[in-house]
């Protein structure tokens, strides 16, 4: 099955717009259990006045990210179902069922990226991923009729 992701604005806490993107489709990952830590990436960011990255760190999280998906598609070590973006900050969120191997696996993926990135990660116990079904109450869109026949 194709990976289908949604995204939509939501208020932060400062009042600026911060972009929600979640992974739609993953109950049958959490209705196995095996995957019950939260793993949150930050990264503090150079921002614009509405919140949002300057363009030189806009484009190397475009890279961040993009090796974070390929990696992580390819080893099933984590998965990564949402991606905050405002008020300064970029968040990742992944679930894991092991924080020794997603740490290598992370390691991986950045490898082709040239620059430093500050990132911060915390990692928590959340079996029932309360944070993920908060998110995705919150800002979920409904795929629409050419989705689903795409």
């Amino acid at each position: 099955m194709a990976q289908r992701w949604w995204s939509a604005p939501m208020e932060g806490e400062s009042g600026r717009t911060v972009i929600v993107t979640g992974r739609d489709n993953m109950e049958k990952i959490m209705a196995k259990g095996k995957m019950p830590y939260l793993i949150r990436v930050s990264w503090h960011y150079e921002q614009l006045p509405d919140g949002m990255p300057v363009e030189r760190d806009a484009e190397l999280m475009g890279q961040v990210h993009d090796a974070f998906e390929a990696t992580f598609s390819k080893d099933k070590a984590a998965y990564l179902v949402a991606v905050f973006t405002g008020e300064g900050r970029r968040d990742w969120l992944f679930y894991t069922g092991n924080l020794n191997i997603f740490n290598k696996v992370f390691n991986r993926a950045l490898e082709d990226i040239e620059e430093t990135i500050p990132f911060e990660i915390e990692a928590q116990s959340d079996p029932d991923w309360e944070e993920y079904k908060e998110m995705y109450e919150l800002t979920y869109i409904p795929e629409d009729e050419s989705e689903e026949n795409d």
